[in-house]
Parts: C-alpha cells; structure tokens; sequence
C-alpha cells in the first residue's frame, strides 16, 4: 500500500513538472511589463508570470511573519507559564448514573 502511494505522489508531481514545463515551452514569445514614469521590461511571459508568483509567494511569506513571530512568542510565554508538575487526572463518574 506504502508502494501505491508513492507511486502516485510521484506521478502527480511528474504531472504537474511536464505541465508546467508545456507552458514554459508555449510561452517563449516576450511581454513587455510597463512600469511607472516610461519605463518597461521586456522578458518572454514565462519570465514575467514566474517573477510574478515569486513575488506574490515572497509577500505572502513577509505578511504572515509578525503573526507567526507572535505566535512563537504566545508558545514560549506559555511553556514558561506552565506547572512543573503534570495535573491529577480527573475521576470517572459512577456506573449507576
């Protein structure tokens, strides 16, 4: 069973390689990316589309750095908070009710 699903991960990553692939070769034709105050970058598509994911994923990753700074800090606060001894487990309530 392990085998089965190893073998389709990988497939599915094999998939998604030559799928991507396929549209780096069909993309090859440049786009010009016009900024501000005239100025412009011209690059084939596949360029301008990667450059565009990997920067949307970088501010993706700077916006959620406070939250997981403060989070981090919430866990460590709490792990210094917390007893040295464990907490009595609590009783069973009886048969009959």
């Amino acid at each position: 069973m392990k085998q089965v699903i190893w073998l389709l991960k990988w497939t599915l990553k094999a998939a998604i390689f030559f799928t991507l692939f396929a549209f780096a070769l069909n993309n090859q034709q440049d786009a010009v990316v016009h900024f501000f105050f005239g100025t412009s970058w011209r690059a084939p598509l596949v360029l301008v589309v990667l450059s565009a994911f990997t920067l949307g994923v970088g501010v993706g990753v700077l916006g959620m750095v406070p939250r997981w700074w403060r989070h981090r800090q919430a866990a460590k606060q709490a792990q210094t908070d917390a007893p040295s001894a464990p907490p009595e487990p609590a009783t069973p309530p009886p048969h009959g009710l």
